[in-house]
């Protein structure tokens, strides 16, 4: 009995066989063979991945978004059957949104005390039985759900799982492991084969080189990036084929990473400035909304979309107004695409004035924002802009973003304190799930500083003390800092929009903006955290002035004090400690 292999052993060897390092878990009764393959792995030192577990489902799901997402090596995640996979659900919608490949199991019974000599508990009958499976309840969520159909074919459908995941458009699956067929024998192949990462799909040649005729030609060309900066490679490719051909770059609103350096003279900011009307080629780079509103895209611009995934089956409504695609992975194309125009080599001889005259374009754009911050500075209040400010001056170079703001992010991503690639992710879908991407991020990079940048709204959705707890056991320490406007302003705004002139607005009675006045930063003191909490705005008469003041309610700093205590919240972390910084801010 102490030997048998079982539908356990099954599992973690198909999580062996996919190459993961980690399982991230929230731990549920019906894991029992599983845990009993992880002691057998640890106590036979055999090779595999680390059970790593935390007290709640969405962040175990987001410490595998954050991990993947920097690394790209896809992980596993273990929840507590359908109770568990609700939980879980917000960051697994994400993981989709995100196309981050993930393998999620969680369990059920299917027997309920009946079979004889077996009882898997009476909680199976009376609370957590659901009909139809978990796996009906993840079917909207992933590429594909399905129960085990039995220990026979437990081991290889877990392997398909995970090859699904990782195909073209990448995505979390999701399979339920009932307990009958984890206890269950299990032998295993004659050939535990290793299974071969995903393949990079590259358009066709011919695409290529259509689309190569048109960059070379074009006399006003310009890039919106918008995911293609996910991994190194797609980054470094996009700076190598601008530089090229002088092509100015735009982030897109939404960008999901850091996908150009911000400081390169080609760079010209974000969004969707109005010299794009004068573009006659664009380029958009992984993206799934390069125009707000939709139907506006550039008036005269041929445009050109790349990207593995164009049409995102998880949007409602998605019109990219595309006249041409280039289908397959962003960084391999954009090499081709370089590689193309390198052999035929520009035909209309504007790229050095291209170049100067985009260099020129940023050097003022650069400017603007300056000026934005110096008159940002001289408000009563903190402005978000100061802050972005002062936090990409405090912050070491290669920090890692993980952002979580909603009312502040175009202003975060128009002062970026985020530089070179993977040193920025969005949070994507639902609130709550900041602190869990930036834990995975700092697991994934534990030699690079983390921050997370997160509203005070956001910062209230997320599983705070398993967060925490994690972080201090775990020993990943990351910067917390909560812009905090001591609501939620996008529900007011919205309200405001919608009744310019209603009751709401003449009474500044706005009752979707309310929320909690706690001091953010004492959560991390019982987890031997640092924590300091900004002073309120309208006590002191200036921005720096109004700065972080100490906790225990000492007196308002100087105006130094706003770097030095970001810089002293970037040294506790260096010593081992989750930092937070609350800092009071303006709308």
């Amino acid at each position: 009995m102490k030997n048998r292999l079982d539908g356990g052993e099954a599992v973690v060897q198909a999580f062996r066989c996919l190459d993961m390092d980690y399982v991230m878990a929230s731990p549920g009764s019906e894991w029992g063979a599983v845990w009993e393959a992880f002691a057998r792995q640890k106590v036979s030192n055999a090779p595999g991945p680390v059970y790593f577990s935390c007290a709640h489902e969405t962040l175990a799901v987001d410490l595998a978004i954050g991990y993947t997402g920097y690394t790209g090596r896809m992980q596993g995640v273990m929840l507590h059957t359908g109770v568990g996979l609700l939980q879980g659900s917000m960051g697994i919608d994400a993981a989709q949104r995100l196309g981050i490949p993930m393998v999620v199991v969680a369990g059920e019974a299917l027997t309920y005390g009946e079979q004889e000599g077996f009882h898997p508990g009476p909680q199976w009958l009376s609370s957590l039985s659901v009909v139809g499976g978990p796996h009906s309840l993840a079917a909207p969520l992933v590429k594909w759900s399905n129960q085990a159909s039995s220990p026979a074919t437990l081991f290889e459908q877990l392997i398909r799982a995970g090859e699904m995941a990782q195909r073209t458009p990448s995505g979390p699956t999701f399979m339920t492991v009932p307990i009958e067929t984890q206890l269950a024998d299990w032998t295993p192949p004659d050939r535990i084969r290793d299974v071969p990462r995903a393949p990079k799909v590259q358009p066709p040649a011919a695409d290529i080189e259509a689309v190569a005729d048109l960059l070379v030609s074009a006399e006003r060309p310009a890039i919106v990036a918008e995911g293609s900066g996910r991994d190194v490679a797609g980054f470094d490719a996009l700076v190598a084929l601008a530089e090229m051909l002088a092509i100015p770059v735009v982030d897109a609103p939404w960008a999901d990473y850091s996908n150009f350096p911000g400081g390169h003279p080609l760079f010209q900011g974000v969004g969707q400035p109005d010299w794009l009307d004068e573009a006659d080629l664009v380029l958009t780079l992984s993206a799934r909304a390069p125009w707000n509103p939709p139907s506006r895209r550039p008036r005269r611009a041929h445009i050109v979309a790349i990207g593995e995934t164009p049409f995102r089956t998880e949007m409602v409504y998605q019109n990219i107004q595309a006249d041409r695609f280039l289908e397959g992975d962003c960084a391999a194309t954009l090499r081709l695409l370089a590689e193309a125009v390198a052999a035929s080599g520009p035909k209309n001889g504007a790229v050095e004035e291209r170049a100067a005259h985009w260099a020129k374009t940023h050097e003022t754009r650069i400017a603007a924002d300056r000026e934005i911050v110096t008159e940002a500075r001289a408000k009563k209040a903190i402005d978000p802009i100061v802050l972005f400010d002062a936090l990409g001056a405090a912050m070491p170079g290669d920090a890692i973003y993980a952002d979580e703001t909603i009312t502040h992010r175009q202003r975060l991503m128009r002062h970026r304190p985020y530089k070179g690639s993977r040193s920025y992710y969005r949070v994507a879908g639902g609130l709550g799930q900041g602190l869990g991407v930036a834990l995975g991020l700092k697991l994934a990079a534990k030699e690079r500083p983390v921050v997370a940048v997160i509203g005070d709204g956001s910062f209230m959705y997320n599983p705070i003390v398993q967060s925490l707890a994690l972080s201090a056991h775990e020993e990943l320490p990351i910067l917390v800092v909560v812009v905090n406007n001591t609501g939620y302003s996008a529900m007011a705004k919205e309200h405001r929009a919608f009744y310019p002139d209603g009751v709401a607005a003449e009474n500044d009675l706005f009752y979707g903006r309310m929320i909690t006045d706690l001091d953010y930063a004492e959560l991390v003191r019982p987890f031997d955290g640092f924590g300091r909490r900004g002073a309120e705005p309208a006590e002191h008469p200036s921005a720096l002035e109004a700065g972080l003041a100490g906790a225990g309610g000492r007196a308002a700093p100087p105006p130094a004090e706003l770097p030095s205590a970001l810089e002293a919240g970037l040294a506790a972390t260096r010593e081992g400690k989750t930092a937070i910084l609350n800092v009071m801010v303006d709308n």
